[in-house]
């Protein structure tokens, strides 16, 4: 495993735009939490998000593992160039030639997969903890560390989105048509809950399965958790009754199409002639 991953990383450090994506993504992921702490003035008001409890244990893990999610479309991009630069500078076939087995080099791109999931979470963790520090209101060490599957959860979400982008990247073989098949995946995926919502609601179990629903499914959106929206509803006399847990059922079947997708690029690559 060391193995694969150093040959992985090597790549990775001599390539340019990989660096400047990866770099990019981190900026933007710290920049936004620098935003929400940043306070407006309009006119005799002051407003800053953060004072809106947004950073308070343990609702902030909620709160950032939803949101930062966004951000993982330039990591795709990393994932798929990385690939599909493997085709154009041919060093998949000379990896080959040198002894590396299919296998192997599927489980060295995965292990890239793991690498870039695995340091956002930690960066994810690392920022979350530092705004909540700062900012929260709360500071029982049972509160803070209360509500973690948040993290689990963005993390699983990585790794199933970009084993997505590593299955495109094998098939299609450029960066350009695997990023396209990704839209209109997605494009696919809101036809079909159209369908569903307005045709057949009995099989509205469906959506579940899908790739992109199944990750979406991982982290629900916090807004309705605010306590502003809370009592807003109260006021209009409604009451929220979704469940924001993290659940088994969607932790599975993330799991399943990682394995799906990872499966699929190595015997997508053991048919190919290279």
């Amino acid at each position: 495993m060391k193995r694969l991953f150093l040959i992985e990383f090597h790549k990775l450090k001599n390539n340019k735009a990989a660096k400047i994506l990866s770099l990019i993504y981190f900026i933007l992921f710290s920049a936004i939490a620098l935003f929400a702490s940043i306070k407006f003035n309009f006119g005799s008001i002051d407003f800053r998000l953060a004072d809106q409890g947004i950073f308070n244990f343990p609702f902030i893990w909620h709160f950032n593992a939803y949101f930062v999610a966004f951000l993982k479309l330039f990591l795709a991009v990393v994932i798929v160039s990385m690939v599909s630069s493997e085709y154009t500078n041919r060093t998949l076939k000379q990896n080959l030639i040198d002894g590396l087995s299919k296998k192997e080099f599927i489980l060295s791109k995965f292990y890239g997969v793991l690498g870039f999931a695995l340091a956002s979470t930690l960066l994810l963790f690392i920022v979350s903890l530092i705004l909540g520090l700062i900012f929260s209101d709360y500071d029982e060490f049972n509160i803070v560390f209360s509500d973690l599957e948040y993290i689990f959860a963005y993390f699983l979400k990585l790794v199933g989105f970009f084993s997505l982008c590593l299955f495109f990247g094998i098939l299609l073989k450029r960066s350009a048509f695997a990023l396209g098949f990704l839209f209109l995946l997605w494009i696919f995926e809101g036809i079909v809950q159209l369908f569903v919502k307005f045709q057949a609601e009995s099989l509205d179990f469906i959506l579940n399965f899908l790739p992109l629903q199944s990750m979406s499914n991982l982290i629900i959106e916090p807004f309705t958790r605010l306590g502003i929206v809370k009592s807003a509803a109260t006021q209009l006399n409604s009451e929220f009754t979704k469940s924001y847990d993290v659940e088994w059922s969607a932790i599975l079947i993330v799991m399943g199409w990682s394995f799906i997708f990872v499966y699929s690029s190595w015997k997508l690559l053991q048919k190919r002639d290279l």
